[in-house]
Formats: structure tokens, sequence, C-alpha cells
């Protein structure tokens, strides 16, 4: 059984206390982690409105107590939660998450990305998000609806609805974002068409987007990653928008065996004008995945470590009524999660070669106990993804609890039941990069841990100017820690581990001071401690509201709007 607590606790403040073992000494920095809130009952929760969460890794500072570890929550006041907390009313939720006559709302729940001293939050159906480092508080959207080249479907309201991608990746060559747009399509079929999508801080309040010329597919873009010298997208394929299911009908689409891959040059886009469409290198990969991983250095080939979600559909969610895969009621503290993962999952790295269009493979892992494959750490420094070593990874073990018997219907013939009936424990691994082979294991035996999104945090970040600021003394994997997030309904912990050695088990605990419990976190990033927010041009929410815009809402909502774009703009305003 999952955690009751995952949708019973609330976001709240708290200090952490060394419960077993001792902290280390060259660990510093902060970890963030994005959630959705339960802000109102919803049919689908992960579609909540968003928080950002900071554990600070150096005890007595963001304002605890000495010897104590704070802990802080936020709510992301977007424009679009700012008009919720006025009118809510004007808002409905459905599977899809919530709709309303101001448009389409930023949830921005799903990942955090520190990138060159600032703190953004993303997440799939809506615009990067700027958070002020030290505040937490909501500072500005990323680029204007406009630049983006409007909405993924037209529709009325100031706010837009702009699918995007959850995972960005910032480039340290060009000192640029590069992310995601889908736009629907309806011809010759019902999907979406994508494009390329770059944030240059060097081009103010715009981004710039080139479509993939002739590509329609019927999934998303969780994750975009990169190489020297390519940007990388692919069918998520493990998440598919039923339009059955959205117009209140029964789920009737499955997730793909096979997931088509686009490589596109990055010296293609440079000086295109945006809007062009370009042609991108197309592959194929099974199975599908959420989340997948380029080594920086691309010229004997691009190798990327792809965490397969093999019959994992992000698409189905738990429902008041379902019963689980062994007949018993789904708890009630669990409606409106995910339906996890009914097959164990795969992770492989592959080598994709541009120039003849093959995917080699260079090392595959999957056994019995890899079920739900969540979340992974590595050494995001351009050191540490140039000479990748070391790959951790979450598995949450079997959770029958959290299928329910309409999946196990709606996938009959692609799934064994009698592998589901018995739940099995999460694990914390180890992968060597290239050849995937498993080098460390640290399992938890408590049914009740639900372990989440962990991180790599580098050993004496900073000390050696040879290296980056994000980069330890010997970046790739294995020199720092990996920090462990623990859910538990007994009290949320997290828990250290050197990353060499993830096998020993953790060599620090902290734990709340009064046991408390956390709600889901989703991703989590680690990231020096910043406090200033950096000089930079930023759009403000007043900007795009033109006459066009305004007029498609009652004019009695109009005055929200106009204050919500005030306070806002004062955000803007008082920065240093």
């Amino acid at each position: 059984m999952t955690p009751r607590t995952l949708t019973t606790a609330v976001h709240a403040d708290f200090e952490l206390e060394v419960v077993k073992g001792s902290w280390p000494d060259d660990i510093s920095g902060d970890m963030v982690f994005s959630s959705p809130q339960r802000c109102t009952p919803m049919a689908y929760g992960i579609f909540d409105w968003g928080a950002i969460c900071r554990l600070a890794l150096e005890p007595g500072t963001r304002g605890a107590t000495s010897g104590r570890f704070a802990w802080q929550s936020r709510s992301i006041q977007t424009p679009g939660k700012r008009l919720w907390d006025r009118h809510p009313n004007q808002f409905t939720t459905s599977a899809a998450g919530y709709q309303s006559v101001f448009g389409a709302a930023n949830a921005s729940n799903t990942a955090p990305l520190p990138w060159g001293g600032r703190l953004f939050t993303t997440w799939d159906a809506g615009r990067p998000v700027e958070l002020h480092p030290r505040t937490l508080e909501f500072v500005a959207e990323v680029g204007h609806r406009d630049s983006w080249g409007g909405s993924s479907l037209d529709m009325p309201g100031v706010l837009p609805f702009l699918l995007s991608s959850a995972h960005p990746v910032a480039d340290p060559d060009r000192n640029c974002m590069w992310t995601a747009k889908l736009d629907f399509v309806m011809e010759p079929s019902f999907g979406m068409r994508p494009a390329v999508v770059r944030f240059d801080p060097t081009d103010g309040t715009n981004v710039r987007y080139w479509p993939l010329e002739g590509i329609t597919f019927g999934g998303s873009t969780h994750t975009v990653s990169q190489t020297r010298d390519w940007v990388i997208l692919a069918d998520s394929g493990n998440f598919k928008p039923d339009p059955a299911e959205i117009f209140g009908g029964d789920r009737e689409l499955t997730i793909d065996d096979e997931v088509p891959v686009w490589l596109i040059r990055k010296e293609q886009l440079e000086g295109l004008p945006s809007g062009t469409p370009v042609t991108p290198i197309c592959l194929t990969m099974a199975p599908p995945t959420g989340h997948f991983y380029a080594r920086w250095e691309d010229a004997e080939g691009i190798s990327v470590v792809w965490e397969g979600m093999d019959l994992m559909d992000l698409g189905l969610y738990l429902k008041a009524d379902d019963l689980d895969v062994n007949g018993n009621p789904v708890d009630p503290a669990a409606v409106g999660q995910y339906n996890m993962a009914m097959a164990p999952e795969t992770i492989v790295e592959v080598l994709f070669e541009p120039e003849s269009g093959k995917v080699i493979e260079r090392g595959r892992f999957r056994e019995d106990w890899t079920f739900n494959l969540q979340l992974s750490a590595m050494d995001w420094s351009i050191e540490g993804m140039t000479r990748p070593t070391l790959h951790h990874v979450t598995y949450q073990g079997c959770r029958p609890g959290s299928i329910s018997q309409r999946a196990a219907k709606l996938y009959e013939g692609r799934i064994d039941l009698d592998q589901l009936r018995e739940a099995t424990p999460g694990s914390l691994a180890t992968f060597e990069r290239g050849s995937m082979e498993l080098k460390a294991r640290w399992e938890y035996p408590d049914l009740g841990d639900h372990i989440t999104s962990p991180t790599f945090a580098p050993r004496s970040c900073g000390k050696n100017a040879a290296h980056s600021a994000y980069a330890g003394a010997e970046p790739g994997g294995h020199d720092g820690y990996v920090v462990q997030p623990v859910h538990s309904d007994d009290g949320f912990r997290i828990e250290v581990f050197d990353a060499a050695a993830v096998g020993n088990g953790p060599i620090a605990i902290l734990m709340g001071t009064n046991k408390e419990c956390v709600p889901m976190l989703l991703h989590s990033a680690w990231m020096p401690v910043y406090d200033e927010l950096i000089d930079a041009e930023r759009l403000r929410f007043s900007d795009e509201l033109s006459d066009e815009l305004m007029t498609s809402v009652p004019n009695e909502l109009h005055g929200a709007i106009r204050a919500v774009a005030d306070e806002c703009n004062m955000l803007i305003d008082s920065a240093p």
C-alpha cells in the first residue's frame, strides 16, 4: 500500500534533525521539489496547482535552528492560480485538470530546473515559470504567448493553453533553454505536432520555435534531452490524451510498445526564422519512457540512458469505485492518483547514430524486482554529463493496491496478472554508465516506504575553481551523495547515501522533529544556494492582455484580471 499521507498530508514548513548516522560536512546547497497541491477534489490529482518545496542541505540555514534542517513549501502563484484564488467558481475540473473562462491554467507542478543562478518550475501543459530563488515567490512565465506561436489549441481567455515539456534542458554552450511545444492537429487524424523551442535570455521576453516537418503523433514530450550538437525529442508514449475520456466516456487508448524519437541538429536552427519547419532525423525506441538522458559529448554517436516505462500508462488514474487487481476496493486516499506499473521496467543505454539511423544497444537491465522505475539522480554538471560514471535510479516496487481491475482489463493479453498479485519492496539502485551493469542496490523492506525522486549532491561543491558551480571534485555521479526522500505514514525521511556505495545503506537519516509527513513529491533537483534575483528582462502578465483577449472574458471579471496583473508587475518591479 502506498502511504495514505501522499494525499492527506498538507504542505507546511518544519524542521528536520539527524536521527541516525552522521551528516556529512562536505555537502551543501539546496534540494528543491515540485509537488501538486490538493487544492480541490479533482478526478486526476497530478493536475492540481503546483507547490515548490525546499530542503536546505546545511544545518542552521534557511531560518532553521542550529543543528537542524529547514523544510519550506510555497504555493506557486501563477496568474492562473491567483485568478482561481479570487474566483474559484469560474473554474471547473476534469480528467485533464482545470478549465476556466479565463483560459487554461498553468499549474507548474512537475519539475524544478535550476539554471544560471535562476530557478524555474515546469509541467507538460504550461510554460516554464521562474521563481525567486530565496523567497520562492512567483516571478514570471517564460516567453510571450505570441512568440510560442499562440495557444496549442485555440480557445478564449487571457491564459494561453501551451502544451510543453516538464523537462527542458539548459545548454551551457549557447546559454539557452531548449524545450518543446505541441499543437493539436485534426488532419489526417487527431494528434500532436511537435516543435523545438529555444529560450535565450538575449531574446528578452520572447522564445523561438521550429515545428518538426511532417510529424504528428499521439503522445506527449515529457523530456527534452541534448548533446553538444543535438536536441532530442521523443513521444513519451506512456501518456496519451484520450478524447473519449476527456468528454466523459471510458478510457479506450493504450500506450504503445515502441515510440518515435526525433534528432534535430542545433546548428540547423541557427539563423532560421522562428516558425520555420525543420526536418528531424527519425528513429524508433522501445519500450516507451518519460525520461531519457544523453551524454554531452557526441563525436562517436549520441549515447542515451533510456529509463523504460514498460506498461506504465500514466493516462490511467484510480477512481472511487475501482477494485484493485486482487479484488479489493481501492483505498479512498489513493483515488485520483496514477495507476502504477503493470510490469517490471527496463533500463537501457543505447547509441543513436544520426548518419546511419541505427540504434545500437550497449547495455540493458530488467529483473522481476524492477517495478515502477520512477526517477533518477545524476551529476548534471557539464563535466559530469561529459564523462558520466554512475546512474542512480529508484524503483518503488510492485503495488497491486494501486493497479485497478479496469486497467488490467484494458491491457488484457499484454500483462501477467500473476506477477501483480503480491507487493514487493522499493529499491535504490546504481548502474554503470555504458554497460548498465548493476553496481549496487539498497532495498527498502518496509512495504509502507514510498521512495521518490532522488538527487545527486556533489561533494565540496565549488571549492575547486577548475570545475563549474555544479561539479564536485571528481564529476560523473560517483563522488558525492545521493539524497533520497522517503514517504511514510510514520514520518517523512531524508536518507543520504555515499554515491559510490549505495549498497551499504544510508550514512545519515533526517526526520521531522514531530515526525511530519509531506504530500506527494514529483521531481527534484539539487542547486547551489542562490538568494538574489538576477537582473534579466522578464515577461509581465499585463503585456499579454490585448483588447481582443480581454473581450473574450466577461466584463465583470476584468477587474480581477487587472488586479492580478498589477500584483505580478510589482514582483518584477520590486526586484533589485
